[in-house]
């Protein structure tokens, strides 16, 4: 075997580790990917998938007939292996996170391990994360200290373009030292053109939350912009539109809060490591998560001025346009809050979904447009774009995203 070709296990077979895991068997290398769902497993060993991406199915299908991918339920012996599973928060009130399915990864990597061995751990992660799993593989295999590597490199990629980014998106590598950041980077040489950036793991780990906070706290004075013309009948759309004429302004546009398991997720992820510190980063969270329920008393007040039995359309259940993600989606959980509140009287059309999440009745856009007297759009897909503006003369029209007004 071409010595840059490696026996490579990935844990995690969701948004980032099933293009991850293709992506490297298409390279050459022979790669296991490992997921505890079953289905997802079985799918993906027939050469379909279980999540929309663009060209993902072609790139799996690739893959699996190539005879180098595989999925199963339990990991093997490998040179690499690469942990992308999710860190949600803890449940309850505050905002902690929860690292039960990375702690969960590592133990199932664990046995084997073996000298050389190199972990790379690329689930988004509160600092300190890489060393953690460093000490619960001593505490375990106290006999390979010192005889395995591990490195941190965050994944940097948008839903609707996971593929082309993993491939050209410049990479960021924190090794636990030295060698293990250089070993790490042989391998993301073997796929990625982007420019390959060694550093701590610490630093690694700062470097994906604060870009993602960053993000975050410009959509929080966007949001915040919003509210405040709503509240003095103002047109949002137009104060941003000439606000951005001046050559060092660039807001960005609002919409119903913010999703996805990124940018809502990570600053909270700051925030839980320095408390008394993340001040900004705090008040840009609350900012986006409030705004959801702005959305939801605009509406309500929409339905008060009819004073009559009305059906509200929800367009949109996705956290961002074009894809089927609806994880941390102010879309989804708007949609389902007003039909808790009007049960019967909430439709929702999602293209790119093929199932109605629990609690909400999906129909297709033409019946939506027909039967919905309130029509808010919450998602600027493609699909709606094309609305005949003809069809919302006679409707309500709240437009979070300002495509339609």
């Amino acid at each position: 075997m071409n010595r840059n070709r490696q026996n490579i296990v990935v844990v995690g077979l969701g948004y980032i580790g099933l293009p991850t895991a293709s992506i490297l068997a298409v390279k050459g290398h022979t790669v296991l990917g490992v997921d505890v769902v079953h289905e997802v497993v079985d799918t993906i060993n027939s050469g379909k998938i279980h999540i929309i991406e663009p060209d993902l199915d072609a790139l799996v299908k690739s893959a699996v007939n190539s005879g180098r991918f595989s999925a199963d339920s339990v990991p093997i012996k490998a040179d690499t292996f690469i942990l992308a599973v999710p860190t949600p928060f803890q449940q309850g009130l505050e905002k902690k996170p929860d690292l039960t399915f990375v702690e969960a990864a590592v133990d199932a990597v664990i046995p084997f391990l073996r000298h050389g061995s190199l972990i790379i751990l690329e689930s988004t992660s509160p600092v300190g994360t890489t060393e953690m799993v460093y000490q619960r593989i001593v505490r375990q295999r106290p006999e390979i200290l010192g005889k395995f590597l591990l490195a941190y490199c965050p994944e940097r990629v948008m839903p609707g373009q996971i593929i082309r980014e993993l491939i050209d998106n410049d990479r960021i590598i924190g090794g636990i030292n030295r060698v293990s950041a250089e070993k790490a980077r042989e391998l993301y040489k073997t796929f990625c053109n982007g420019t390959i950036i060694l550093t701590d793991c610490r630093t690694a780990e700062m470097v994906k939350l604060a870009e993602n906070s960053y993000r975050d706290v410009n959509i929080a004075f966007a949001n915040e912009l919003s509210m405040i013309c709503g509240s003095l009948d103002i047109n949002v759309w137009e104060v941003i539109k000439f606000a951005n004429r001046h050559p060092r302004v660039n807001i960005l546009r609002p919409g119903p809060g913010v999703g996805g398991h990124c940018i809502a997720v990570d600053p909270w992820f700051i925030v839980s490591s320095a408390p008394e510190k993340a001040r900004l980063i705090r008040t840009a969270r609350e900012v986006n998560d409030s705004k959801e329920h702005w959305v939801i008393e605009q509406v309500l007040d929409e339905v008060e001025k009819l004073d009559a039995p009305v059906i509200i359309g929800c367009l949109g259940l996705s956290f961002k346009a074009n894809v089927d993600d609806v994880r941390e989606s102010p879309a989804l959980h708007i949609a389902l809050e007003l039909s808790k509140r009007m049960p019967g009287r909430v439709v929702a059309c999602e293209p790119h979904l093929q199932y109605a999440p629990e609690g909400l009745e999906l129909v297709n856009l033409e019946e939506l447009l027909q039967r919905a007297d309130i029509v808010l759009l919450l998602v600027d897909h493609d699909l709606f774009m094309e609305i005949d503006p003809r069809l919302l003369k006679k409707k309500v029209l709240v437009d979070t995203r300002g495509i339609l007004n």
